[in-house]
């Protein structure tokens, strides 16, 4: 009698447990992502904030995010790709720049005058990593590589009309191959994560900023700077940045085969183009409010061009040589690259 009361009690503490284990089971997987950009920023709402929409809809309410942007987590721009790495977070978007010579491979999109925009470029880095530099990447499941579009100056006082004006200027530079092309046009330059710029600007710290159009307004720059110098439509950039999207690997290894695939989903060379869209699609915008503003833009003429490219032009082979002495073909990579640029450009450009 005693063993049949205690095999009832048994079955009717399951029946009452079996709930909250299937309540336990629904229970959405929480992710966290972290990025240095600003709430408001235009790749902050237009484009993570988006894509994290989207994942979550997708999962059908499996996935949920918490977003922290402006470094809400603590540590700084440079820390980020680490603290996805490590589990301190699990989702990341940062510069791979922001630790130079780290993806040194990677850098081959920041060399001058490679790129034309940010939808065929970011479509040729997504594939360029993935023959060329999977292994930089080994510690963390990669979700998306992209560029912005043409990166651009802008100064505070003085108009650049030629590569000559930016001799005496401090120039912040995003990555290692930014500053080099600066220092080579004349510059003084200055390598600096974006949050910083703002105050950096205000100072004194520094004369102008390389940047895209699209984020100007995150950083105030169209207030700061009264003066704009790009490179005509369908000209090669005078440089780029790669952003990095990656994920913690236990924690994606972690989820279950139909959250991976979500994950999968949104990963990948079309997330990577949407990425680089995102931006491109904001910089006339930008470009609009920053004339509206009565900020001066001046577009360097053929001449002025070839100067740029030609005071930058060994950059390249520099790179080339780095490449060698880390023991990859460098000349091999460049040309890759190139190819891949050049499959996937604009036809307009």
């Amino acid at each position: 009698m005693q063993r049949r009361t205690l095999l009832k009690s048994a079955a009717a503490v399951a029946a009452i447990g079996a709930p909250s284990l299937n309540a336990l089971a629904q229970t959405p997987v929480t992710l966290r992502f972290h990025t240095f950009m600003a709430p408001t920023s235009n790749v902050y709402v237009n484009a993570h904030k988006a894509w994290m929409s989207k994942v979550e809809k997708e999962s059908g309410g499996k996935i949920k995010f918490e977003g922290y942007p402006a470094m809400q987590l603590g540590g700084t721009p440079a820390q980020l790709y680490d603290q996805a790495k490590d589990g301190v977070v699990d989702i990341a978007w940062t510069l791979a720049g922001n630790t130079p010579g780290r993806f040194a491979r990677t850098e081959v999109f920041e060399l001058p005058f490679m790129t034309y925009d940010g939808v065929g470029a970011s479509r040729a880095a997504w594939e360029y990593l993935q023959a060329n530099a999977q292994d930089e990447f080994k510690d963390v499941q990669p979700l998306a590589f992209h560029t912005h579009a043409a990166g651009l100056l802008h100064t505070r006082n003085r108009q650049v009309l030629s590569a000559s004006d930016l001799r005496g200027l401090k120039v912040r530079g995003p990555t290692r191959q930014a500053t080099k092309l600066l220092n080579a046009a004349g510059a003084t330059a200055i390598g600096m994560p974006l949050p910083q710029i703002p105050d950096a600007m205000s100072k004194g710290v520094i004369d102008a900023a390389a940047l895209p159009w699209e984020v100007i307004p995150s950083v105030k720059m169209h207030e700061l700077a009264q003066f704009h110098s790009e490179f005509a439509p369908g000209k090669a950039a005078l440089y780029n940045t790669t952003f990095v999207m990656v994920m913690n690997k236990a924690r994606y290894a972690s989820l279950p085969s139909d959250l991976k695939k979500v994950i999968d989903n949104n990963s990948g060379i079309e997330t990577s183009a949407w990425f680089g869209k995102v931006q491109q699609d904001q910089d006339p915008i930008t470009r609009k409010i920053v004339i509206d503003r009565g900020n001066k833009v001046h577009v360097f003429g053929e001449a002025e061009t070839q100067e740029f490219i030609q005071l930058t032009g060994n950059i390249a082979s520099e790179w080339v040589q780095d490449m060698n002495r880390r023991g990859h073909d460098g000349e091999k990579l460049l040309a890759s690259a190139k190819a891949l640029i050049a499959k996937h450009k604009p036809k307009a450009a």
